[in-house]
């Protein structure tokens, strides 16, 4: 029997988010079967189609590497770099914009990360929110 994914598993697998991919199983994007109790279950075979394929709903962000699921990518100039025990924070530019994350220090140093180093933000989220300003 072929394995079936929850929504939230399939979600991860394909690197989008799980509002996403419930909007895409209502309209019919993605195919799945039902539970006895109503519940979506996505078919592994769904899930490798899509990821063999150049849909026109995947996310077309310019891939950095292969060796990261994480589908949406932010190029940019780090600005700044703090380091403080075991973790690090990291000030990314992307354009008029920032991006601060705090990985570890191990990492950061890993990666040599400083101030004019050109690197990415792999965000991967199951949700964002957006506020009116």
């Amino acid at each position: 029997m072929a394995e079936l994914y929850t929504p939230r598993d399939a979600a991860e697998r394909l690197g989008i988010s799980y509002p996403t991919i419930k909007q895409w199983l209502y309209r019919g994007k993605l195919r799945a079967v039902k539970t006895p109790g109503g519940h979506y279950r996505i078919p592994e075979r769904e899930i490798q189609a899509f990821l063999r394929t150049d849909a026109p709903t995947a996310p077309k962000a310019k891939k950095l590497t292969s060796s990261v699921s994480g589908r949406n990518q932010l190029a940019g100039k780090i600005v700044q770099v703090r380091f403080d025990g075991l973790l690090a924070q990291v000030k990314l530019a992307i354009g008029d914009q920032f991006v601060t994350a705090i990985i570890t220090a191990d990492a950061a140093r890993e990666l040599r990360l400083q101030p004019g180093v050109k690197a990415a933000a792999l965000i991967k989220a199951t949700e964002v929110m957006v506020v009116r300003v």
